[in-house]
């Protein structure tokens, strides 16, 4: 498994303990130099949402990976997480419709949450 795939099942899964709704995962390694995933997930408000980014920071930092920067976090409409390989942004709702980076980065390819839960 590369680096890019353990960060992305790392984050899913501290996402899915705090409850993420409708987590999407974009393979934009093709499309951009930016990073190889965009990990995207909502919350139902300000406190969810900084609780899940909360979580995401634990398990990647017990796991070793270093956040290169956070930007967002104080207002907690959306917060990005950058992890080099892998960009997670986290929405509460209204901003996750306003903002619809799925279909700006519609060129990239969308990856089944799964099939990063099934690798070990």
């Amino acid at each position: 498994m590369t680096q890019a795939a353990e960060m992305t099942r790392l984050a899913i899964a501290a996402l899915e303990d705090k409850k993420a709704e409708d987590i999407c995962i974009i393979d934009i390694s093709e499309v951009s130099v930016l990073a190889d995933y965009f990990l995207i997930a909502n919350g139902s408000n300000r406190n969810q949402v900084q609780a899940m980014i909360d979580n995401v920071s634990e398990k990647m930092g017990r796991a070793g990976f270093s956040v290169k920067n956070v930007e967002g976090y104080q207002t907690g409409n959306w917060i990005l997480m950058d992890y080099g390989d892998l960009i997670v942004h986290v929405f509460d709702k209204q901003n996750r419709l306003f903002y619809d980076l799925e279909r700006i980065w519609r060129d990239g390819k969308r990856v089944d949450p799964a099939t990063f839960k099934e690798m070990e």
